[in-house]
């Protein structure tokens, strides 16, 4: 047990927030630890309201520690993809150490120099993600330390949002009484979960819908490529039941949980559903057709947007398909109306950890996975963007002997979990996106 760690992910959604608390041992994550509050505070993907986001947060929080039976004092918490731009970034210095030999530091030194340019006052920095290095014209390197050279280079690719978007979420983890460790952007993190390291090196793409908000995501060469976002989900869905069927918001979401299919052909029109109507003293029977008619309506408009969007790059062009996730994918149905508006291969991801056998616990367990899963390099190189203490570039996360809460104490542990690197791809497909970033 000395040599696990504990790893605590933080994922602030429009309609529940998750805290997942997850055990590494011989590189193996154990999820000993859940918490769940419904939301407040949020619309959209976006916060709205500090202090009643900051109590959702604590509450989930509370319960996490009640079933792991640790303190949990810091926090790795994921970023919605509004407003999210990627764009390329290079940078070059002269080894500083007289041998020449490359050493840590001068991989955070170049990565620095990578970050150097004008952003609107508006914007921020979230992470930048090393693709790979040139020493003296020799490219391709995962890793430079070590190797002697006089000039090394790195291309990277950076991730900037709204600066309001970032500082929000940092201040409700703050008053919360927690550390915020590190920032992800969310449909990075939920693409190296729910992909196969195949479908992630020649092309997928990544569908979470989500209560507030639905996310497309392109992931090709391992890389997140492009997002598309839908102000649309599951609340959506939940308030059109319950204008047409003159029902209240809590009674919708319960007909829809309990009866709702994202499928009207498969519904059934001799199966009836009693709605309790406002006015009406009895409840009134609808046919699950009806039922199955509204939920399929929006969903259908949800999938023509994103669709409209991916096509504007070529993405169905991938062989991967579409990998669905989130909370609303849990409806029957979902899956084969996808089918027939995506017209391409769809399946549906859901998390085979124990206790998080639902699809909407999917981005919380992708936040714990992708920091488990960070090179040393990859570390250094955010240690670039100031955000990073120097003390967590090797760990993100609490260290924890599983004692009585009471008496355990968060301590740092050095995490020096290698990232599976990249395979050789066809070089069409290697292209494929290149004109993302010309």
């Amino acid at each position: 047990m000395e040599n696990s760690k504990i790893y605590v992910g933080l994922d602030v959604g429009t309609t529940s927030i998750k805290v997942i608390v997850a055990e590494s041992i011989n590189k193996q994550l154990n999820v000993i630890g859940v918490g769940s509050a419904r939301s407040n505070g949020l619309s959209r993907g976006t916060i709205v309201d500090i202090d009643q986001a900051v109590a959702a947060i604590q509450q989930a929080v509370q319960q996490a520690e009640q079933k792991a039976n640790i303190e949990i004092n810091q926090v790795v918490a994921g970023i919605p993809a509004n407003q999210l731009q990627i764009e390329e970034c290079q940078g070059m210095i002269a080894v500083s150490d007289q041998s020449k030999e490359i050493t840590g530091q001068d991989v955070q030194d170049v990565a620095s120099a990578a970050l150097v340019r004008n952003l609107p006052p508006e914007r921020e920095i979230l992470t930048i993600l090393p693709q790979s290095f040139t020493v003296d014209g020799f490219d391709g390197i995962q890793d430079p330390r070590g190797m002697m050279g006089v000039r090394l280079e790195m291309n990277g690719i950076l991730f900037t949002a709204p600066k309001t978007m970032i500082h929000n979420l940092r201040k409700c983890i703050e008053k919360a009484g927690l550390t915020l460790s590190q920032l992800v952007v969310n449909p990075l993190a939920l693409g190296k979960l729910a992909l196969t390291d195949g479908e992630q090196d020649f092309g997928a793409i990544v569908v979470d819908l989500g209560g507030g908000q639905s996310t497309a995501a392109v992931i090709h060469d391992h890389q997140l490529k492009f997002t598309a976002i839908d102000q649309e989900g599951g609340d959506h869905m939940t308030k059109d039941i319950s204008v047409v069927l003159n029902t209240s918001l809590e009674n919708a979401e319960k007909v829809k949980r309990d009866y709702g299919n994202a499928d009207s052909l498969v519904a059934s029109e001799a199966e009836q559903i009693p709605i309790e109507v406002v006015g009406q003293a009895l409840p009134v029977q609808v046919t699950e057709k009806k039922l199955a008619e509204i939920i399929e309506a929006r969903a259908m408009q949800i999938f023509d947007r994103l669709k409209t969007e991916l096509d504007k790059v070529h993405a169905f062009d991938m062989p991967g398909g579409i990998i669905m996730t989130g909370g609303v994918t849990a409806l029957p149905g979902v899956v084969d109306l996808a089918k027939e508006s995506f017209d391409c291969p769809v399946k549906l991801y859901i998390p085979d950890q124990m206790g998080l056998r639902h699809p909407s616990f999917a981005q919380g367990l992708s936040l714990i996975n992708y920091i488990a899963n960070l090179s040393e390099v990859d570390w250094l190189v955010q240690g670039a963007l100031g955000n990073v203490a120097q003390a967590e570039l090797n760990q993100t996360v609490t260290k924890s002997t599983l004692k009585p809460r009471v008496t355990t104490k968060a301590t740092p542990s050095k995490q020096t979990k290698p990232k599976n690197q990249s395979k050789n791809a066809f070089e069409g497909l290697k292209n494929f996106f290149s004109n993302f970033f010309e």
